[in-house]
């Protein structure tokens, strides 16, 4: 299985950055990739259309909001892997401060663990940064 990760430092309290990030359809709020998430399911699927108009389904496998976390698979995609789940995760650094990790396990689908992981590297950092963008 292969994985990648990638995080950032924010000057910002967790509890904020958590607010931004800690709802499981609110990526087009911070990842400009992102054009549109529609909830499913109840909320435990988001369907996704990013800026290009590539879709993508994912579940919400675990969350906990005390924690400032959240993991998630995905259904379908354009991606060349499966059994891809991925963790977001927001920690204080002091009180003015937060980390903020994003991370995944996959198993690559006609590419190398190279290639996926750096496909995955990338979407994370390029991720992190739009993040880090909002504050």
């Amino acid at each position: 299985m292969a994985k990648a990760s990638a995080s950032v430092r924010i000057p910002v309290s967790a509890d904020k950055v958590w607010q931004l990030v800690g709802g499981f359809l609110s990526l087009p709020d911070w990842l400009p990739l992102i054009a549109n998430s529609v909830s499913d399911q109840g909320g435990q699927v988001r369907h996704l259309t990013t800026q290009d108009g590539a879709k993508i389904s994912e579940r919400l496998e675990a969350f906990d909001n005390q924690a400032r976390t959240y993991s998630y698979s995905i259904t379908q995609g354009p991606f060349p892997v499966t059994d891809y789940l991925a963790t977001l995760k927001v920690s204080a650094d002091g009180d003015q401060a937060s980390v903020v990790e994003w991370s995944g396990t996959f198993t690559p689908a006609g590419v190398s663990d190279a290639e996926a992981e750096a496909l995955f590297k990338g979407v994370y950092e390029g991720g992190l940064a739009a993040l880090k963008g909002n504050f």
